[in-house]
């Protein structure tokens, strides 16, 4: 299963329902949609700044987070930043996989 980085930004509707109903009721809802999908929740933390909400889980495959990216950015409450998290050892296979490429003008 790949991992993927989840960043939620809360619009004012939705920092009052934080408010209202609770960080954990959001880890809990969290949790339920990630498994729905075949995933698993690693992480889930509030910050300051920028991002309101970060959360790593593990999902099948890209149409898995294709369909939480969906159905988190449709509720308008809230919108969502899906990043592919890729393992060191991925990163070394694709460190030594030829590929064909010239930049442009060479």
């Amino acid at each position: 299963m790949a991992k993927y980085l989840i960043e939620g930004h809360y619009t004012a509707e939705g920092a009052k329902a934080i408010a209202r109903e609770g960080g954990a009721s959001r880890r809990a809802t969290a949790v339920k949609m990630i498994e729905s999908l075949g995933g698993k929740l690693e992480a889930f933390y509030f910050a300051f700044g920028d991002v309101d909400v970060y959360a790593i889980c593990e999902l099948p495959d890209s149409i898995a987070a294709a369909a939480a990216a969906l159905s988190i950015n449709q509720t308008g409450v809230v919108a969502g930043k899906t990043v592919v998290l890729i393992p060191p050892e991925d990163m070394d296979k694709a460190a030594k996989k030829a590929v064909d490429y010239s930049p442009p003008g060479r």
